[in-house]
């Protein structure tokens, strides 16, 4: 990945909020940079792959009439990290928010069979990148550091406490530590200025069940929830929008599960 992997508008106006969304290009991600543009943040947009979806968030978020920023990069490299973080800054602002997205599952399956590269990746980018992209954030954020404070949201799941036996028990256990870290973080940087918080989604219609190989799954898990549907992207960016607005000012430290009744 280069500088060059990146597209922007011009220089931002002062004062604005200026917030990261990685896996930005689509699903979860895509519906969380829209629904913050609409409520005044410029968007610094991180994808891996999905390039014309990424331009098209970012389009998505010049109509509302705020900036954006796409950077191409692997959330578990700590190189490609920065130059995200300081990209955005160049071209947007100061950060003052990040909302910790990029995830990755592999395919369904009983643990036994789970490869074992599957099980790194999912560490690999689900903790340690979501780690990395913290780390990142609260050094621009924190006012021990400089900062003038701001908001984080990591997005986690409900298999964080219900295990997912049968699918994907190494992807419960890695958002099981997005949750950890959060309550930690929000207890080191709530005197720093930060607050920290994490949305657990239930199953969502997104293509990620494409990915792990059963495009149905959404509908499927959604027999088992009391609303009897998957929830929308939308849904859980509307969460998030919340927990990273003044009206959440007392909010920190909090593990929200937007999962229709899981």
């Amino acid at each position: 990945m280069t500088d060059g992997q990146r597209r922007t508008d011009g220089p931002a106006e002062a004062g604005r909020r200026v917030t990261v969304v990685t896996g930005g290009s689509r699903g979860i991600g895509a519906a969380v940079a829209r629904r913050l543009a609409r409520a005044g943040h410029d968007i610094g947009i991180g994808y891996e792959q999905a390039a014309d979806a990424a331009e098209e968030t970012a389009a998505a978020v010049r109509a509302e009439g705020r900036r954006a920023v796409t950077v191409r990069l692997d959330t578990s490299e700590e190189e490609q990290v920065d130059v995200l973080f300081r990209t955005v800054r160049e071209e947007l602002g100061p950060v003052t928010g990040l909302v910790n997205n990029a995830g990755v599952t592999g395919p369904l399956g009983r643990f036994t069979e789970t490869a074992t590269t599957h099980l790194r990746r999912v560490v690999d980018v689900n903790v340690l990148g979501t780690l990395l992209c913290a780390r990142r954030a609260l050094r621009e954020m924190s006012t021990a550091h400089g900062g003038s404070g701001g908001g984080m949201v990591n997005i986690s799941s409900c298999a964080a406490t219900l295990g997912a036996p049968g699918e994907y028990v190494h992807y419960a256990a890695s958002k099981a530590a997005v949750d950890a870290m959060t309550v930690g973080l929000a207890k080191e940087f709530g005197p720093e200025g930060v607050r920290v918080n994490s949305v657990q989604p239930g199953s969502v219609l997104t293509d990620m069940h494409a990915a792990m190989g059963e495009p149905d799954r959404a509908w499927r898990k959604a027999e088992g929830t009391p609303v009897r549907r998957p929830g929308t992207p939308e849904e859980i960016a509307d969460a998030v929008g919340w927990l990273m607005s003044d009206e959440a000012s007392f909010t920190t430290g909090a593990v929200l599960r937007v999962g229709g009744g899981l």
